[in-house]
């Protein structure tokens, strides 16, 4: 039984009258006699006591009209709810991220973003660690992901940056650099002992402009446990984004800059160009919309 079977006993029932059933209906006055035959031979039942002067609806029809509504009703649901997932409107997206894409905003901002303007969609978050990144992306179990690139990616990602920060040196408060209270020389650490977070950028940049390859004391991974071993004396120093200075301050260490050109810190979205998920692509488009934020390190004290 199709669609259009239940539309044609539905009217019927509501106008009791195969001549105005059929006008609603755009169709012959006969047809419509026919497909009503159809439908009780299939069920095996009457629905309808027909005479020359009335239409009624037995009790068999009664309980079918019930049901054929709450189908037809249910019909347009499965419609309404395709239409808005063609349209990218409802759905899920799959999100990954690495930690220090929290600290500067930019996931928080267009997730707020995104639930405001399609708050039927549901949003999946979850932390990763950098290097699984892009595997997951490729294999489709996250559909988009922030990140803190250079990132070895395939071409068939796309790229948008979010944030820019720069690089600069975490240490203890009682390393005598930090007394000096000046941009640090990268030839200045060439003896001292590294706590590497997951993008080792910026240590390895500091180690080539000093003339020394970077001695790793530890690699804890998240930038809040890197700080905590700089904090607490376990490691010497750490090179961390910027944007740390006024997200992540903990007693027992300070920020200061790196003399020399700025060793920039980047936030980016990375996404598959090819993407066919209405709802996903929604989000790759506002994220594209976004300009990218610069952020300077505060002044030191």
């Amino acid at each position: 039984m199709e669609r259009r079977h239940l539309e044609y006993f539905v009217t019927l029932a509501e106008e009791l009258h195969f001549g105005r059933a059929a006008l609603r209906l755009g169709i012959a006055t006969p047809t419509l006699s026919v497909q009503i035959q159809d439908i009780e031979r299939r069920l095996g039942t009457r629905l309808f006591d027909r005479s020359r002067r009335e239409v009624l609806l037995t009790s068999a029809g009664e309980v079918f009209l019930a049901e054929a509504r709450d189908v037809l009703r249910r019909f347009e649901q499965a419609e309404t709810l395709g239409r808005r997932a063609g349209r990218g409107e409802i759905g899920k997206i799959e999100i990954g991220y690495v930690g220090s894409a929290l600290y500067a905003g930019a996931l928080q901002d267009q997730l707020s973003r995104f639930r405001s303007r399609y708050p039927g969609v549901e949003l999946q978050v979850s932390e990763w660690p950098m290097g699984e990144l892009p595997q997951l992306l490729q294999e489709g179990r996250v559909d988009v992901v922030f990140c803190r690139p250079p990132m070895d990616v395939p071409d068939s990602f796309g790229e948008h940056t979010l944030v820019e920060d720069q690089f600069c040196v975490a240490l203890p408060e009682t390393h005598p650099l930090a007394q000096a209270r000046a941009p640090v020389q990268p030839a200045s650490l060439a003896r001292e002992s590294f706590v590497m977070p997951e993008q080792p950028v910026g240590a390895m940049e500091v180690g080539r402009r000093g003339g020394f390859i970077p001695r790793i004391r530890s690699q804890p991974g998240h930038l809040a446990a890197v700080l905590a071993e700089v904090s607490v004396g376990v490691g010497s120093v750490a090179i961390v984004p910027s944007v740390l200075q006024r997200t992540l301050v903990l007693p027992g260490m300070i920020y200061l800059p790196l003399a020399g050109p700025t060793i920039v810190s980047t936030i980016a979205v990375q996404y598959r160009r090819a993407e066919t998920s209405p709802v996903v692509r929604r989000l790759i488009e506002q994220v594209k919309e976004t300009p990218c934020r610069r952020i300077d390190m505060l002044p030191l004290a």
